[in-house]
């Protein structure tokens, strides 16, 4: 509808937007989040996450609403097919940018419980926005890092564990899980760095969707395997959106079985790791082939 203006004034315009809506829907999960806090009971807890869901589904779509006012954005989606609301989903997906949230929660917004990221422990001591994230359910994850766990090897069940206490709050309430395997959006230089053997993608990481598994698997319905382009944006997508400029969004969605993961011999059994990283390097494989053929075809 406004695409007629400049680039600039619909960047200004999408980020005052945004902001408004951000900020309004925040403030009513923050006090649902008030109120999960001082009420910490089975029969208040699950209609108040319900209720959260609900909240967030309502940013996700004016989001959406944003977007057609200020862009033209073509949706090219594929295998929405027989998803449910009522199950519980692990989704792996490439990251691109920024966007990606934004895009994929609108995406997926009506076809599968309303997504969940994994958030770094920090981030709950965020004014406002710490509480707003426990009350959606994110989960809060208290990383240990690489050169922790060579100096003190006990300490690698604790990860586990705190994976675990996140995960049970789901137990009731159909969830779906985010994971971006790469851990870092792509760049080239990153992909560079890493000597990445795919073109464009990032080395994926196994630890992260192996503890939602171990922690989960039984739970997970199936793992969808999400592809995200942006044939038109390969820099800054973000900005290029906001600026009304995005042409088209590419996504590929693929139910795969859940594949059993026992913690114990993740852990312990550098073997076992590896398959299960080959499970995933063969996922990945097939996503940048993916890739390739979708940008081929914009061509």
């Amino acid at each position: 509808m406004l695409r007629f203006l400049p680039a600039p004034i619909l960047f200004f315009i999408s980020g005052l937007l945004l902001a408004i809506n951000t900020g309004f829907w925040s403030l009513l999960i923050f006090i649902g989040g008030l109120f999960k806090l001082i009420l910490p009971i089975n029969l208040v807890q699950i209609p108040l996450s319900k209720l959260m869901d609900k909240l967030m589904w309502c940013w996700v779509c004016c989001n959406g609403g944003i977007l057609k006012l200020t862009s033209n954005i073509e949706w090219d989606i594929q295998g929405l097919e027989n998803l449910n609301k009522e199950s519980w989903y692990l989704v792996i997906c490439n990251h691109v940018s920024g966007f990606d949230i934004a895009a994929q929660t609108y995406a997926l917004r009506n076809d599968i419980p309303m997504l969940k990221f994994f958030l770094k422990k920090e981030l709950l001591y965020v004014p406002l926005m710490g509480l707003g994230c426990w009350a959606l359910n994110m989960p809060f994850m208290n990383r240990t890092s690489p050169a922790k766990l060579k100096k003190n090897p006990a300490l690698r069940g604790k990860d586990f564990e705190t994976t675990k206490r996140s995960c049970e709050k789901f137990k009731n309430l159909p969830t779906s899980i985010m994971n971006y395997c790469e851990g870092s959006r792509f760049t080239p230089e990153k992909q560079k760095r890493q000597n990445s053997p795919y073109k464009h993608l990032l080395r994926p990481k196994a630890g992260g969707a192996a503890f939602a598994l171990s922690a989960m698997g039984d739970q997970f319905s199936h793992v969808l395997n999400m592809t995200l382009v942006y044939p038109d944006a390969p820099n800054d997508v973000l900005k290029t959106a906001m600026s009304g400029r995005l042409k088209k969004v590419i996504i590929r969605i693929e139910a795969l079985p859940v594949p059993k993961v026992d913690h114990v011999q993740y852990v312990s059994d550098s073997e076992y790791r590896v398959e299960f990283q080959r499970w995933l390097n063969d996922i990945w494989q097939q996503k940048d082939q993916q890739i390739k053929q979708l940008l081929n075809t914009q061509k």
